[in-house]
């Protein structure tokens, strides 16, 4: 991911926690991935490529996604990314997670009482 010079890295397993979010939405090929998330994100979120398909492949490995061959509104073979059942019960878990992570951050962030 990239972005302004202000963007940090994403936290682990957090790529993947935006691509499920996202096909939660509907079956997706890659570059449509790439263009909700930075979209959604108002720039904030950029995926570059090299990010994005060893993503998927991991997400494919799991069993979270699968994929079919497809035609892109260009008329071009794309690869048609789809969330599993397993996909979405995974997906929950790592909102879960996510959520208790940045509720932990804003523990500690919150300014000093004195």
């Amino acid at each position: 991911m990239k972005g302004r010079k202000e963007q940090k890295d994403l936290l682990p397993g957090t790529l993947e926690m935006l691509i499920l979010q996202t096909l939660r939405r509907g079956a997706l090929h890659g570059y449509a991935i790439a263009q909700h998330i930075q979209q959604t994100s108002k720039d904030v979120l950029q995926v570059e490529e090299g990010s994005l398909y060893p993503a998927l492949q991991r997400l494919l490995r799991e069993g979270w996604v699968v994929a079919d061959w497809g035609i892109s509104a260009r008329n071009r073979k794309v690869r048609i990314y789809k969330i599993t059942l397993a996909g979405r019960k995974q997906l929950d878990r790592e909102i879960a997670g996510f959520e208790r992570l940045l509720a932990g951050i804003g523990r500690v962030m919150r300014p000093v009482e004195s």
